[in-house]
């Protein structure tokens, strides 16, 4: 079965074509980190614009690339929960549009979804049930509980900031440009993480709290400055040196990731898993990579590859496609509904 997969949630416009939930014959991201980076962060409406010129190019290239037309593919799925609310409409409004054109079946699929199934995109796992999921990105930070495939429970969540927000924010203290995670993990391969310890939050339970290690950055910035604690956030990097930086940055990635293990390690006893899944942006972040690995000897930790650890068609056209294996039956076109926040299910 081969899927066109459209994701639109946030400010990646892609498409994608994948033939049984793992083998890709195409993909194709229409990146808008060039425009945001000037303002630090993604601006809604900018994003739902720039989606309205990229999606039909983007769709006809990845149709192309796999050797595909609309009249071939047998379903088209499309991200329609959550996101941003304008760039989910581009997205399913086209997927509706396409649909009902060219008679296709049309599936609806969660975004935290897609980026578990990620992982599914190689032929080379085999991954076993149950499954303990960790679902890290940009506005999201979950831990699921996955007993057989398009089955979820959510065991643990965050209680404020997304892992994911929270790098970004933090790179923005230190004066790193937009998307901060990746320039985090560049600073700190040249800093030192234990320069300057930093607390790990007590939350109850399996659940997460990153904005108070946000606060604790800025703190120990402004400590470090000699500034007060009432200096404006947004010039303290006009005061630190780049040795600084780089050791405030490692220090920081070093608690983040100590964090995730801490839950993750909680997660463990309370079901005997088969497999750990590793989902979502912040996934590709090197460090974690490094340290699950060394963790987790006795049980196989997934990633999914690092082109496909962000907002991809591909992991769409996949989570589809387990979707129709699990039984799931097409969404109607004329009645499909975005949703802007909507728990996984």
């Amino acid at each position: 079965m081969k899927i066109l997969g459209l994701e639109s949630s946030c400010d990646e416009t892609a498409a994608a074509v994948v033939e049984n939930g793992t083998h890709v014959l195409s993909n194709v991201v229409a990146s808008q980190i060039d425009i945001f980076a000037e303002y630090g962060g993604v601006i809604p409406e900018i994003a739902a614009r720039s989606h309205l010129e990229a999606v039909l190019p983007v769709i006809d290239k990845a149709l192309k690339d796999a050797n595909e037309t609309l009249d071939t593919i047998d379903a088209i799925a499309v991200t329609h929960t959550p996101g941003l609310l304008g760039s989910l409409l581009v997205g399913t409004l086209t997927a509706r549009t396409l649909a009902l054109l060219h008679e296709k079946p049309l599936y609806a699929v969660h975004h935290l979804k897609s980026h578990v199934y990620a992982n599914w995109l190689y032929t080379k796992y085999d991954i076993k049930f149950p499954v303990l999921a960790l679902v890290i990105s940009g506005g999201h930070t979950q831990i699921l509980s996955m007993p057989s495939h398009n089955s979820f429970e959510i065991i643990g969540t965050t209680k404020d900031d997304a892992i994911g927000e929270c790098f970004d924010k933090v790179a923005k203290i230190l004066g790193f440009p937009y998307p901060g995670g990746p320039e985090i993990s560049k600073h700190a391969e040249n800093g030192d993480p234990e320069k300057y310890p930093l607390p790990i939050p007590k939350v109850a339970g399996l659940d997460f709290s990153f904005s108070g290690l946000k606060t604790a950055v800025i703190r120990k910035a402004q400590s470090i400055a000699n500034l007060p604690i009432s200096y404006p956030s947004h010039d303290i990097k006009n005061h630190l040196t780049p040795e600084q930086k780089n050791d405030l940055a490692a220090s920081f990635e070093s608690t983040a990731v100590k964090i995730l293990l801490e839950k993750l390690d909680a997660a463990l006893p309370s079901c005997l898993y088969s497999s750990i899944i590793i989902a979502g942006g912040v996934s590709a972040n090197s460090l974690l990579r490094k340290t699950l690995g060394k963790t987790y000897k006795n049980l196989p930790v997934y990633f999914p590859d690092p082109k496909f650890s962000g907002d991809n068609g591909a992991m769409v056209a996949s989570a589809a496609f387990f979707e129709i294996e699990s039984g799931v039956k097409p969404t109607n076109p004329y009645s499909l509904t975005i949703s802007p926040r909507s728990a996984i299910s």
